[in-house]
């Protein structure tokens, strides 16, 4: 179990964010429902849910949104939505795995693959990428909850893989099916983490330039402006500096 890594989530500019956040609430509500019609309407029996819901909280969004999502799930001849993954590449070979749920398979490839397109990449098929990465459960908690020593204790004791500790926070890496039973132990440790959530976590980054990076960033954004989309997923690396200039308001 290594202390540090270098993978870290991108992050982008906070006035982005606060314009899509209506976007953003309507994709985990999709989540938040799938997940329990899906499963079971109750989160203590669905890890799923629980998962959805807590994601849900970490980006603030109200109780009342997400009960409504849950509900929604019991309606007769509600959405259907249907889990896609699409997987493919962008500039300067960076491995891109796109995770979808929509009502229309058709409409949202035909969307996911013009965007690729426009900014100079392109899909592959299945598992083209994804085996360029792992999937695995990661728990992230502030700084402030512990050092870097402690939580890499606790995650072990807990039965976790690998901790990062960025100056964004710690991470807890663990196995998909792991991912509840380790919270819970870190939980009673730490408190209620900030996110937990089940990812793709690259086991090679592409390193890239300013250009590539400026032309990949605008590629993820627009998917991830795409309503299906979920999540976004990109094995490449680039310097803190050059993430920061590309991505200032």
């Amino acid at each position: 179990m290594a202390g540090h890594s270098k993978f870290k989530n991108i992050q982008f500019r906070k006035g982005a964010q606060d314009k899509k956040r209506s976007k953003l609430f309507s994709k985990l509500a999709r989540e938040i429902t799938t997940a329990a019609k899906l499963g079971m309407a109750d989160p203590a029996m669905n890890p799923r849910l629980r998962t959805a819901i807590q994601a849900a909280r970490a980006q603030n969004m109200p109780n009342d949104n997400i009960d409504r999502a849950i509900k929604k799930s019991q309606e007769a001849g509600g959405d259907n939505y249907e889990e896609v993954r699409y997987e493919g590449f962008g500039v300067a070979g960076v491995g891109v795995i796109v995770e979808a749920l929509t009502d229309n398979r058709n409409r949202t490839a035909s969307e996911v693959r013009s965007i690729f397109s426009k900014h100079g990449g392109n899909l592959g098929e299945t598992g083209s990428v994804s085996f360029n990465f792992d999937r695995v459960g990661a728990i992230q908690y502030d700084l402030d909850k512990g050092s870097a020593d402690d939580m890499l204790e606790a995650a072990i004791e807990a039965g976790g893989d690998d901790v990062e500790t960025t100056e964004e926070g710690h991470t807890i890496y663990c196995t998909p099916d792991e991912l509840h039973q380790v919270g819970k132990v870190l939980e009673d440790r730490f408190g209620e983490a900030s996110s937990m959530q089940i990812l793709w976590r690259p086991k090679l980054e592409v390193p890239i330039d300013e250009d590539a990076g400026g032309t990949l960033l605008r590629m993820i954004d627009a998917l991830e402006d795409s309503d299906d989309v979920q999540q976004v997923y990109a094995n490449f690396d680039l310097s803190d500096e050059v993430l920061q200039k590309l991505t200032a308001a």
